[in-house]
């Protein structure tokens, strides 16, 4: 995919992924931006850090106002940008009758309340807190619309279809589905730069990491490259590059891979420890190990190990 603009005051990145549909890098975790004549759908909003920066960027793209913020999951460099992308803009409010709702852009009026943020009821649940007790993340941050299994939406001419993935990541994640763009942005489910994360306290665990990925095997259609025409899934990862179909399909295998050999292992009667000396990963270092910062390679065996702790005999 061509890089659109590389602003180096910013060191934001921002990549074509398809017509009315731009990538921003560079803040924590991947933004995705849908934009036309209805407004913004933004895909999470980053760590929050450049924030200012990430809506100049919008503004290079469109006039529109932001509508919704769609989060995949609650961990902070995916949700810290919340408020101020989520201030920017204005909540969208269309004509009602008959239980009739026009998405004619000729009968919406933009209400300034700031856009929704749209979240599983898992990730509210986790950033706010019972009355009383100190919640781990700020109000401003929080979800202000909720679903349970899956949401839809329609806005620029596209479905777009918000669906649940149990216990994978995390208890709380979400793919979303650009229908007629054919593109799907993955969150934390999916990251090119590293082992993928399982946040075992968060009600991850791999079983449920390596279903979601099923899932979105099954949603993806593959490029035709004798066609001699591009084509295909353009899958957006939580962090690093864009990939197609078959690059999900090596990323599962290798999930897979590691999960077989860690319960073959464990099954064996090895412990964790032992486990980790056989070097499970061997093959898939290069790729995505990391001996320090804050998810290695071992931190990642381990994940799988304990919440496989929960399916073993």
């Amino acid at each position: 995919m061509p890089v659109l603009a590389q602003m180096e005051e910013t060191a934001l990145e921002v990549v074509e992924v398809a017509e009315g549909i731009h990538l921003i890098a560079g803040d924590g975790g991947n933004i995705l931006v849908q934009h036309g004549s209805d407004g913004v759908v933004l895909v999470d909003s980053g760590a929050g850090n450049r924030s200012d920066d990430v809506l100049s960027v919008i503004e290079t793209l469109t006039d529109e106002p932001i509508r919704y913020i769609i989060n995949t999951t609650l961990h902070p460099d995916h949700v810290g940008g919340n408020a101020t992308l989520s201030a920017a803009g204005f909540e969208l409010a269309a004509l009602a009758t008959d239980n009739f709702r026009s998405r004619a852009p000729s009968v919406i009026s933009g209400v300034r309340t700031g856009a929704v943020r749209l979240a599983h009821e898992n990730v509210l649940l986790r950033m706010s807190a019972p009355a009383g007790v100190a919640a781990p993340f700020e109000e401003a941050l929080w979800p202000t619309e909720s679903f349970v299994d899956r949401r839809e939406l329609f806005l620029n001419g596209e479905g777009i279809q918000v669906i649940h993935q149990p216990n994978a990541h995390s208890n709380g994640d979400a793919i979303v589905v650009f229908r007629r763009s054919d593109v799907v942005a993955v969150g934390p489910l999916v990251d090119t730069t590293r082992f993928p994360v399982i946040d075992v306290a968060a009600g991850g665990s791999v079983e449920g990491l390596i279903d979601a990925l099923n899932q979105l095997l099954d949603l993806a259609i593959p490029s035709q490259p004798l066609v001699w025409q591009p084509g295909g899934t353009v899958v957006v990862p939580g962090r690093g590059h864009l990939m197609e179909e078959a690059d999900v399909l090596e990323y599962r295998d290798m999930v897979t891979i590691i999960r077989d050999r860690v319960r073959f292992s464990a099954e064996s009667g090895m412990i964790l420890e032992e486990i980790l000396d056989s070097q499970p990963a061997l093959g898939y270092v290069p790729q995505y190990g990391a001996e320090s910062g804050s998810w290695t390679t071992e931190m990642f065996i381990e994940a799988v190990y304990r919440t496989m702790e929960r399916v073993r005999p």
